[in-house]
């Protein structure tokens, strides 16, 4: 019988990823707001995501592997602690510079603290359901869309751009270093099997430069990286099909209430049918949806094609966690987790600036729809030359 204390480690982890990525990404609901008030650009103001996720990239093995070395809780609670005051900083910024170094730089280095520590946690407490538990946090995160923007869009009515930073870092605070602290250490297994990690003396040189983490990482930037743009310019597209701000933010909901099913879904079926036949299926699907997405113009088909895409890009992104877990050992998790969440947010900077330049140059967004479609099909391409280890026989812990 495994521990019902695994259930709380999920249920924290969920809601801190809800807050924390609500928060980072109150930035593309004010965007226009901003955009007016200060006079910055569409550009500009977008390129403070680009270099946030470029952040997240740099930082995320660095976090991972403190979690590993000093475990989830203290790393958690140094970087919720960081990411909420640098999220009231940026509120402050007084030029586009300033902007973009506090929310760029120090807020998206400071949010990577909340993700390969909790994932490595997480699977961690997990020998069996490990899909299911890793999209139900993953599920967490994708809760963000259907309460954090709609607060942040409510809130931009009554007040500036700066106000909503202030409260988003307040609610950050309040919210994660309290759950920070209800986390504990993976309990010790029993004996360990090959699925959980084929070989336990495999060192991170030889796990960061093997084939099967190579292809995680090349396919989980080009995965991302079809995602990022339709992502962060939902609401500004929308918009620009004639959807007033809450409308547009409706849309940006819907996305992430599909999302919820997504993860869901795809952790059940990753459990049932294997992470990588269901990955690599959900990749190409992934294309598909960020292509549809240049055909929609009114609510109803913004509504259905964010259903599709939210359902598949949210449900496939636990997938490599899970995948990550069978394949390598357990006391380098949050090392090699932080190593593709690395790739995944170099794929993701790539939307903000890529979507801004394409609309302040073209003055429309249909380009960037078309070159995620070429990045999805990368990624499954990539996807579909992955091979894991050879299972190892059973031996003690």
């Amino acid at each position: 019988m495994e521990p019902a204390y695994r259930w709380v480690v999920v249920a924290a982890g969920g809601l801190m990823g809800c807050v924390a990525m609500g928060a980072l990404f109150a930035l593309p609901v004010v965007l226009k707001s901003m955009d007016a008030a200060t006079g910055w650009g569409a550009a500009g103001i977008g390129s403070a995501m680009t270099f946030a996720f470029l952040a997240m990239a740099v930082t995320s093995m660095v976090w991972g592997n403190l979690s590993d070395r000093f475990g989830a809780r203290p790393v958690l609670l140094v970087g919720a602690a960081l990411f909420a005051a640098s999220l009231w900083g940026a509120g402050q910024a007084q030029s586009l510079g300033q902007f973009q170094v506090i929310f760029g730089l120090c807020a998206g280095g400071a949010v990577a603290a909340f993700f390969a520590p909790m994932m490595s946690t997480v699977t961690g407490w997990f020998t069996t359901q490990r899909g299911l538990a890793v999209s139900l946090v993953s599920a967490g995160m994708g809760l963000a869309p259907v309460t954090m923007s709609p607060l942040a869009a409510k809130l931009i009515e009554t007040q500036d751009w700066r106000g909503v930073f202030a409260i988003m870092a307040g609610l950050v605070a309040l919210v994660t270093l309290p759950l920070a602290l209800v986390l504990r250490p993976p309990p010790a297994q029993g004996p360990q099997v090959a699925q959980d990690a084929p070989d336990e003396g495999m060192t991170v040189k030889q796990a960061v430069t093997s084939t099967p983490f190579l292809i995680l990482v090349l396919t989980n930037f080009f995965c991302c990286a079809t995602h990022a743009g339709p992502i962060f310019h939902t609401v500004s597209y929308a918009q620009l099909c004639g959807l007033s701000v809450m409308a547009a933010v409706s849309v940006y909901s819907v996305e992430g209430i599909a999302g919820m099913f997504g993860r869901l879904g795809f952790g059940v079926m990753g459990d049932r049918f294997g992470a990588k036949r269901v990955l690599a299926t959900g990749l190409f699907a992934q294309a598909i949806g960020a292509a549809a997405y240049a055909f929609a113009g009114n609510l109803w088909q913004f509504y259905a094609v964010a259903a599709l895409f939210g359902f598949i890009y949210a449900g496939i992104m636990p997938l490599y966690a899970v995948l990550i877990r069978e394949n390598f050992p357990m006391r380098i998790m949050g090392t090699l987790m932080g190593g593709t969440g690395m790739a995944g947010s170099l794929g993701m900077a790539s939307g903000p600036w890529l979507g801004g330049w394409i609309y302040d140059t073209t003055g429309g967004y249909g380009a960037m729809y078309a070159t995620c479609f070429v990045f999805g099909i990368a990624a499954f391409a990539i996807m579909l030359t992955f091979r894991p280890f050879p299972k190892a026989q059973m031996v003690p812990a």
